[in-house]
């Protein structure tokens, strides 16, 4: 039983770990129409990180359906994250649901941008 909670508690840290640098290599990408990152910009909906298999999942959006630096965002996206020691495969799914909007931008982006 110990053994079971010690594993638990490691595999926890290594999820946090390779989370955390997720968040800070996502923050390094930007939509190059607009000087925030997508993390700042509220694009990435979902972070998890898989021990057991060794896969990072990551569900993001983008600002409308119809960016035209799509295909270069999420190019940038996957290699940053491919980048991370610990994950061997990234999971990288682009979604619309929910419809991305400007109150999921963090304050310091609505700042950046003048919303606030």
């Amino acid at each position: 039983m110990k053994e079971e909670v010690e594993n638990k508690a490691a595999q926890s840290e290594e999820e946090l770990s390779v989370i955390s640098k997720a968040i800070e290599l996502l923050k390094t990408v930007y939509d190059p129409e607009i000087p925030v990152n997508v993390y700042d910009l509220g694009l990435i909906y979902k972070i998890d990180y898989d021990t057991s298999d060794k896969t990072l999942h990551v569900d993001m959006t983008l600002t409308a359906p119809s960016c035209p630096a799509a295909d270069f965002i999420l190019e940038d996206v996957r290699q940053k994250l491919l980048s991370i020691d610990g994950p061997e495969k990234v999971d990288l799914r682009l979604v619309f649901d929910p419809v991305w909007d400007q109150d999921m931008m963090s304050e310091e982006a609505k700042l950046e941008l003048g919303f606030l």
